[in-house]
């Protein structure tokens, strides 16, 4: 079991719950999709999963690790998980060899250099080192901001509404190409999406949120 959460609540306000005893399993390399209206709290757990925000009550457990429960909070770069955020948010002032090796500055020059070529195949985007992200498309944007996720070597990837910035025609070609390369790295993934389409076409398993 890569992801396991049990019995999660989560309130902003501390009345009205957001989560009320949540409970998922994700097995390890299977790709699930949480879909729901906006406030049904889809966001909410890849935040709670990510450590970007502290449950009310719960347990969430990764690779087999608790990584939160009532008496233990595990810091969100120490939890193996990588986030592709809904604005991508890539640096603007660096270039998409620095924005993908961000993360991974504490390995050695030539081993960085080796990383940010391997991503840049993975993503198709070789070649495009030297751009900053105003040059580049909201597709290639968006492959960039994957490929900087991957770079730590995450144990699961979140992404959180990653096609709702792309026209119609854009957001098929994406979809393809984001699910042929979780496929080729075999990553445990959820993504959350208000679209069943995006669920259907990218997701083995899918959780309805009321």
């Amino acid at each position: 079991m890569q992801l396991k959460i049990s019995d999660l609540s989560f309130s902003y306000n501390k009345k009205e719950k957001v989560l009320n005893d949540f409970n998922l399993e994700i097995n390890k390399g299977e790709v699930a999709a949480l879909v729901g209206r906006s406030g049904s709290g889809k966001s909410t757990i890849l935040r709670l999963t990510a450590g970007l925000e502290i449950p009310d009550s719960g347990r969430i457990e990764i690779a087999g690790k608790t990584v939160v429960d009532e008496q233990k909070f595990l810091a969100p770069e120490k939890r193996k998980v990588g986030m592709v955020f809904q604005d991508y948010a890539l640096f603007p002032h660096l270039n998409v060899y620095q924005n993908i090796s961000f993360g991974i500055d504490h390995l050695s020059k030539k081993k960085r250099k080796e990383r940010t070529a391997e991503l840049l195949e993975l993503v198709n985007l070789a070649g495009f080192e030297k751009r900053y992200p105003h040059q580049l498309s909201g597709g290639q944007q968006q492959r960039i901001a994957l490929a900087r996720t991957l770079a730590p070597g995450p144990k699961l990837l979140l992404l959180d509404e990653p096609f709702s910035n792309l026209d119609t025609e854009l957001r098929d070609k994406i979809r393809k190409e984001l699910k042929s390369i979780i496929k080729e790295i075999g990553i445990t993934t959820i993504l959350v999406s208000h679209d069943k389409n995006d669920a259907e076409f990218m997701a083995e398993k899918e959780i309805l949120l009321n």
